[in-house]
């Protein structure tokens, strides 16, 4: 059975190893910066959720966002940051779990996020769990 609960500072290790396991899984399996001790620090932080769904005390995925306000609305938001199940675990419905998870985190409040346009496949589940797709273009600049 897959329980769902949320992660505290103690899974930081736990937490890196999922995202770890997501940025291989995407071809970028140096993508993840963080280390777990700043992963340990993140996990504290009030406007930061994560989810882990485990299967008999193991963790098979997760959902991670950040609060944040909309300035036209003035209300609160979730940023979806990620949505991740891992490679064993798909198709036996532990994300859609995850997103309901988080929906009732949410309390009401907007839910948003990006998917990548390549990836069809994320774009039916989210449309399959009712979600509402909206094209966009990410921009992106760093100033060195």
């Amino acid at each position: 059975m897959v329980s769902i609960r949320r992660a505290t500072t103690a899974d930081a290790a736990t937490v890196h190893a999922l995202m770890s396991e997501l940025a291989g899984h995407q071809g970028q399996p140096s993508a993840v910066a963080v280390s777990a001790g700043r992963m340990r620090e993140l996990l504290a932080r009030p406007e930061i959720g994560y989810l882990l769904a485990e299967r008999d005390g193991r963790a098979i995925g997760y959902v991670s966002w950040l609060v944040r306000v909309s300035m036209w609305s003035g209300e609160d938001y979730l940023a979806l940051d990620d949505l991740f199940v891992s490679d064993g675990e798909r198709g036996r419905k532990t994300g859609e779990r995850l997103m309901h998870a988080v929906a009732e985190a949410a309390d009401g409040k907007v839910i948003r996020w990006e998917v990548a346009a390549a990836n069809v496949a994320a774009q039916r589940f989210y449309q399959r769990i009712g979600a509402t797709l909206v094209s966009k273009v990410i921009c992106r600049w760093q100033v060195e």
